[in-house]
């Protein structure tokens, strides 16, 4: 068996500067360029898919792609801005409240998930009126890509040192800077790989190989249902926030409570979704 002295010594957090570039006053982080990446991958990805009327039903696309263009700033407004609301209302409402200038802080604690879920939806269905585009299907397109972004800012998480796990005796357990002296679970890899690249894989086989863009509300049933099982398990696993710690019985978490109302609106998008017969692909397409 290892002692302490030995497990520390070859577990330690690796060297990754949270600054990517930085010409003078300008610095470029790597949590920013997460976002980017997110972004703009995410929206080339949906593009994609407008322009394949196969994977549509009747063989038209319901929202083509000089939509997702257009859409493109709306969903970047609706992360942003939701995601720091979200956080601010969830995580360190008191604090701000005490101090409005908190808001603007973000190196004291980011975004939510949650929120940027929220502020991408509003911005969804004000999109979907202005440009009469059925909901749902725009839901479905979105929900698609959203895997893409939350892979690339859960890397950003890992590399900034933030939202680590609880402690861990695991091999691959990592000793965080602003995580005290013992290994941690890297609960943010956890989230990568299962919130990203599992999920994304998921929706990509449903999609292109059972047609799950036939059937408006399916796709976004099988993100929200997937996403929050997968923050449900790892929340086990990473550390609560400081100012909020375990909300009850000693294990239920913020992360927790604000899955589950995703979970039910998941289990039934995926029902109503399935419920939709899907109508064959025209011969020829």
């Amino acid at each position: 068996m290892h002692s302490l002295e030995s497990l520390l010594a070859i577990m330690p957090f690796p060297e990754i500067d949270p600054v990517l570039i930085q010409i003078g006053p300008l610095a470029i982080h790597w949590y920013g360029l997460a976002y980017v990446a997110g972004i703009v991958l995410g929206w080339r990805y949906a593009v994609l898919m407008t322009r394949r009327p196969p994977l549509w039903r009747n063989g038209t696309p319901a929202v083509t792609a000089e939509q997702m263009d257009d859409f493109l700033l709306w969903a970047a407004a609706g992360i942003v801005g939701g995601g720091r609301i979200g956080y601010i209302l969830f995580y360190d409402f008191p604090a701000v409240a005490a101090n409005p200038l908190r808001a603007f802080e973000i190196w004291n604690g980011g975004m939510s998930f949650h929120g940027g879920l929220i502020g991408t939806l509003i911005a969804m269905l004000l999109f979907a009126k202005k440009r009469d585009i059925l909901p749902w299907s725009l839901f479905d397109l979105v929900c698609a890509v959203v895997p893409i972004g939350l892979f690339f800012g859960r890397i950003a998480n890992f590399i900034n040192g933030e939202l680590w796990g609880r402690l861990s005796s695991a091999p691959w357990a990592v000793i965080f800077p602003t995580g005290g002296p013992f290994p941690r679970h890297p609960s943010q890899l956890y989230e990568a790989a299962l919130e990203g690249i599992l999920l994304l894989t998921v929706i990509a086989i449903a999609i292109f190989r059972f047609g799950a863009l036939k059937r408006p509300a399916l796709v976004s049933g099988i993100f929200a249902t997937g996403y929050a099982i997968s923050r449900i398990f790892v929340e086990f696993f990473r550390e609560p926030d400081a100012q909020l710690g375990y909300l009850a019985f000693g294990w239920l978490t913020m992360g927790m409570l604000l899955s589950l109302p995703m979970l039910l609106a998941g289990l039934w998008a995926l029902y109503r979704g399935l419920s939709t017969p899907r109508e064959p692909v025209k011969a020829g397409a």
